[in-house]
């Protein structure tokens, strides 16, 4: 569980966010739309994709791909980008049963039409290392039942219910491919029901944080894992916006650390802690130029 010293942390930025964000759609709008390539390529690499972020870049910014790579690869990333686009344009969209299947539908398109746009069903067993997805004649039946036990659980605070609902989904399994992609959009989707921005989740964490949330909860049920790394991730999401908001220049973490005599490996520590308002743009910590350390 996340302890309230960082429930109150977000709490505070949340606010001051909301405030600086009004009458600034615009400005919202661009912000997210920007990351759309860095959200693509880390979640097309924790499924082990080669596209780079420049190539992911080359491929929706710029509609090139430099190197070989596999046909299937640039309809990944181009599908997911529209998936994501569709979501930033939407974000009021309620979760439900028949939007996870559209997302899925968006994501397989080009690549395996005969599996877009559905669960698995008859004989489709899948397996995930040494995890066996949820019996195929049971799989709409338990999205089903996750989707409302999510909705009916207002007595938790929101991010153990995102981080729940992302374990459960990936444990069930629900299609023959695309899960984790899918699932990733989908805390997306939640959080912005909620008014709070996207997050990204980095491929660079995935064997620390993300992968040893999925064996934590499939051997004792805990999603602690998974709501803690959300929780740091969101946190960074609004340092990043309140400082692009409200900040006249941002500069890279190394920078601000030599103009404030301050050691790069421990400036570097604090912003993966979170106790300093930096945050990655292009796979750099980046940071506001005038803060200062109290």
């Amino acid at each position: 569980m996340i302890n309230q010293i960082t429930k109150n942390r977000i709490a505070v930025l949340s606010d001051k966010y909301k405030r600086l964000a009004a009458n600034k759609a615009q400005a919202i709008r661009e912000i997210a739309f920007a990351e759309i390539p860095e959200m693509v390529y880390n979640s097309n690499a924790i499924e082990n994709s080669t596209l780079t972020l420049k190539d992911t870049e080359d491929i929706l910014l710029r509609d090139t791909i430099k190197k070989d790579h596999d046909i299937r690869e640039v309809y990944e990333a181009k599908n997911l980008a529209n998936i994501t686009e569709y979501l930033l344009k939407n974000p009021g969209k309620s979760l439900s049963t028949e939007l996870i299947i559209s997302l899925h539908k968006m994501l397989l398109s080009g690549i395996r039409d005969d599996w877009a746009g559905r669960f698995r069903r008859g004989k489709e067993w899948v397996r995930i290392g040494v995890h066996v997805g949820a019996n195929p004649d049971f799989v709409s039946e338990l999205m089903n039942t996750m989707l409302k036990d999510y909705e009916e659980s207002d007595d938790r605070y929101f991010l153990e219910k995102i981080a729940w609902f992302h374990a459960e989904l990936e444990t069930i399994h629900p299609f023959n491919d695309g899960n984790g992609r899918i699932g990733r959009v989908i805390i997306n989707q939640q959080l912005m029901k909620l008014e709070y921005p996207p997050i990204i989740i980095p491929n660079k964490g995935k064997h620390t944080d993300y992968y040893p949330a999925f064996d934590e909860y499939r051997t004792t049920g805990k999603y602690d894992g998974f709501t803690e790394l959300f929780a740091g991730l969101l946190i960074e999401s609004l340092y990043k916006r309140i400082a692009l908001l409200s900040a006249p220049k941002i500069i890279t973490l190394s920078a601000w650390a030599k103009a404030n005599n301050v050691a790069g490996n421990i400036a570097a520590n604090k912003a993966g802690r979170g106790t300093i308002p930096a945050f990655r743009m292009r796979e750099k910590w980046m940071i506001a130029a005038n803060f200062r350390v109290e």
